[in-house]
């Protein structure tokens, strides 16, 4: 059974994607936060471009940062967004 799940986009991730957010489905079978950028690049070629450099890519589940190899767990939020800069 798979979960909803809300996918928020940040900065040019959500550019590329060309959406700020949507409620997607998320198949049992996706676990990891690899999980999430493996199945959301597979989805088409905007996906595809914004996660090409996943290791440029940052993710919170449920307003937690989280890394690659972490659980997701019962996710209700995905948001994915590049590196914080400050100055």
């Amino acid at each position: 059974m798979s979960q909803n799940v809300k996918f928020v986009y940040f900065a040019w991730v959500r550019e590329r994607i060309g959406v700020q957010e949507e409620m997607l489905d998320l198949p049992d079978d996706v676990q990891t936060g690899a999980d999430v950028i493996a199945w959301l690049k597979a989805r088409g070629e905007n996906y595809a471009l914004a996660l090409d450099d996943a290791h440029a890519i940052r993710m919170a589940v449920n307003q937690e940062h989280i890394h690659p190899t972490d659980q997701i767990g019962t996710a209700r939020e995905i948001a994915l967004f590049p590196p914080m800069t400050g100055g």
